[in-house]
C-alpha cells in the first residue's frame, strides 16, 4: 500500500453500475505508481474498501492533484465524507476471469466458478469489459442446465434473502419481448385483493419500451426502501415495486447494465436472472408467463417447451413451486406501448371502461386466475372465475387504489406526448402481421421509457380490417428530435402487413 493519502472528492458523473474514479495526471500519487487509464484501483480508509475504473484527468476544476475523485456511484459505495484521507493502489485482477477465458474456450465450469464470478463481481473486481466477456461467454445456450442451476445459485447467494414468514408467497414473471404486455399490474391487485400475499419487485426495461417498475412510477412511486416494502406488503398483502432498492441477487443488477446497452439477452442468463430474483425476494410460487409468436423472443413451441424444461429444472432444486404458460405473442397486448400509455390502459382495465383493451384483461384474468389457484382452498379450474369477478366487482380497482397510496401516489397525468404522428395503411385488407419488435424500437426512438408520456398507440390489431390511408397507430413523443427518429423508422418500416383473412396465423398456445 502506497504510504501517500489523497483527499477524498465527489464528482457528480452518473457512472451508472460502475465505479469510477478520477486522478489528476500531475497527481504524485499517479505519477509514482505508473496507474494508467481504465486500469482498476483499490481505494482504503479506516477498513472500506471500494475498486473502481480510472480515469485521468487534465482539468484542476474536476479533481486537483492531491484529490481523488469518485462517481455517484462509488462514492456511496465508500461511504465515507468529502475530504477523508484515502490510500490508492493497484487492484489485484480478478482470479476468477481464468474461469471466464475457460468458458470462451467451451469447457464446462464448476458450481465453485460460478461462485467465483458472481464474489468478483458484486465486489466490482469486474470491468463492464470483463462483465461482457462473461456474458458473451455464456450466452447462446452454451450453459447446460447443471452450470444454469450453479449460476442461479451463485447469484441468489450474492445477496440479501427476504423471508415473509408465510407459507405461500405468490409471484409472476413474463419473459419479455412482447410490447404493452403490462399484466402484473393487473395480476397483483387481483391476487391481492383475494388476499394472497403477492410481492411484485419489478425490473426496469432493459430493452423494451417500458418496464413494469417504469409503468407503475406513472401512478406511484416505485423506489421503496427495503423497510417500507415490508410494511406495506403485510398491510396490503402486494406492492408493484422496483427490485433495485433491496440488495436482491446484486450480482444479476450489474449483469443487466450490460446486458442493456449490449442487447444481449440470452435463455441461460434470462432464466438465472429471474430464479435468482424471484428467490430472494422470497416467492415460494411462481408463475411463468412465455409468450410465443413470430416476433417474439421464443418464435416456436419446440422453444418454448425447451424454455419451459429449463425453468422447471432449476426451479425443482431450488425448492420453489413452479409453474409455466405458454402464450399467445403474435402482437403486443393492449394498445399503448409506453408508460403512460400503459398505465391508461391498465386502469381502463380496473374501471372495467367500455372502451377497454379486451386482449390485456383476458390475459390478466387468465394469469391471475392460475395464481390464484395456488391457494390450497381452491379447486382447480375455479380460479378464473374468482379473478374476474374480483376485477368486476371493483375490487381489484380499489386495492390498486390501496396500494397507489400505500407507496405513495403521483400526480397521475396519462395524456400521452404533444407530438403526435398517425401511421396509415398504405393498402386495404387485413391486418396479418405486427412486428413485436419493430413497434418496440418505433416507442424507444420515440422517447420511451425515459420520457413516461412517449410511445405508440395502436389502433388496429391482428384480424382487423383497414383501408388505405386510415390510421394504423399514432407515435407520441415530447420531444422533436426522438419524434422525429421514430417517425422516420416508421416509414421505413411501420411494422404492419396487410393480407387475405387467411393469412392471420392462428396462436401458438398450449
Amino acid at each position: 500500500m502506497v504510504a501517500e493519502t489523497l483527499k477524498l472528492r465527489r464528482v457528480d458523473i452518473d457512472t451508472y453500475h460502475e465505479n469510477v474514479a478520477y486522478l489528476n495526471r500531475q497527481c504524485p500519487v499517479y505519477r509514482a505508481e505508473g496507474f494508467q487509464a481504465l486500469s482498476k484501483i483499490e481505494i482504503r480508509t479506516d477498513g472500506k474498501r471500494v475498486m473502481a475504473v480510472l480515469n485521468v484527468v487534465d482539468d484542476d476544476a474536476i479533481v486537483q492533484p492531491g484529490e481523488l475523485g469518485l462517481s455517484e456511484q462509488a462514492f456511496e459505495n465508500m461511504r465515507a465524507d468529502e475530504g477523508t484521507e484515502v490510500a490508492v493502489n493497484h487492484a489485484e485482477p480478478p482470479r476468477s476471469m481464468d474461469a471466464v477465458r475457460r468458458k470462451i474456450n467451451g469447457e464446462r465450469l464448476s458450481k465453485q466458478d460460478f461462485s467465483d464470478i458472481a464474489c468478483d463481481i458484486v465486489e466490482m473486481r469486474y470491468s463492464k469489459m470483463e462483465m461482457a466477456a462473461f456474458l458473451v461467454a455464456t450466452g447462446q445456450n452454451n450453459l447446460d442446465r447443471d452450470e444454469l442451476l450453479y449460476l442461479t445459485q451463485a447469484m441468489l447467494e450474492s445477496g440479501d434473502r427476504v423471508d415473509w414468514h408465510e407459507p405461500l408467497v405468490a409471484d409472476k414473471h413474463c419473459i419479455g419481448g412482447i410490447p404493452g404486455n403490462r399484466t402484473s399490474m393487473l395480476v397483483v391487485p387481483i391476487v391481492a385483493a383475494h388476499g394472497m400475499l403477492i410481492p411484485k419487485t419489478s425490473s426496469r426495461a432493459i430493452t423494451s419500451p417500458a418496464g413494469t417498475a417504469d409503468t407503475m412510477e406513472v401512478l406511484a412511486n416505485v423506489n421503496l426502501t427495503p423497510e417500507q416494502l415490508q410494511e406495506i406488503v403485510h398491510l396490503e398483502r402486494g406492492c408493484l415495486a422496483w427490485g433495485g432498492t433491496a440488495r436482491l441477487a446484486p450480482v444479476d443488477d450489474l449483469l443487466i447494465s450490460v446486458e442493456r446497452p449490449l442487447g444481449i439477452d440470452s435463455q441461460g442468463q434470462m432464466v438465472a436472472s429471474i430464479l435468482s430474483k424471484k428467490l430472494a425476494a422470497g416467492s415460494t410460487h411462481l408463475l411463468i408467463d412465455i409468450p410465443v409468436g413470430p416476433t417474439a423472443k421464443v418464435r416456436q413451441m419446440r422453444q418454448a417447451l425447451a424454455l419451459r424444461k429449463l425453468f422447471e429444472f432449476v426451479g425443482d432444486r431450488l425448492n420453489i413451486h413452479l409453474e409455466v404458460m405458454i402464450t399467445d405473442g403474435r402482437q403486443p397486448v393492449g394498445r399503448g406501448i409506453g408508460p403512460v400509455l400503459e398505465a391508461r390502459d391498465v386502469m381502463q382495465v380496473l374501471n372495467n371502461s367500455a372502451d377497454l383493451p379486451q386482449d390485456l384483461r383476458q390475459k390478466s384474468l387468465q394469469l391471475a386466475g392460475r395464481i390464484i389457484e395456488f391457494d390450497p382452498d381452491v379447486r382447480g379450474g375455479q380460479g378464473y372465475a374468482i379473478a374476474r369477478d374480483i376485477l368486476e366487482s371493483g375490487r381489484a380497482c380499489a386495492k390498486m387504489k390501496q396500494l397507489i397510496k400505500a407507496q405513495g401516489a403521483k400526480e397521475i397525468d396519462l395524456t400521452p406526448g404533444h407530438l403526435c404522428y398517425p401511421v396509415v395503411a398504405e393498402d386495404n385488407g387485413i391486418v396479418t402481421h405486427i412486428d413485436n419488435f419493430q413497434m418496440a424500437k418505433i416507442a424507444r426512438l420515440a422517447g420511451a421509457p425515459m420520457d413516461k408520456k412517449a410511445g405508440v398507440d395502436l389502433v388496429k390489431k391482428l384480424g382487423d380490417a383497414v383501408t388505405k390511408g386510415e390510421t394504423l397507430y399514432y407515435i407520441y413523443a415530447e420531444f422533436p428530435a426522438d419524434f422525429e427518429f421514430a417517425k422516420k423508422l416508421a416509414q421505413q418500416n411501420n411494422g404492419y402487413r396487410m393480407g387475405e383473412a387467411t393469412s392471420v396465423l392462428e396462436p401458438l398456445i398450449e
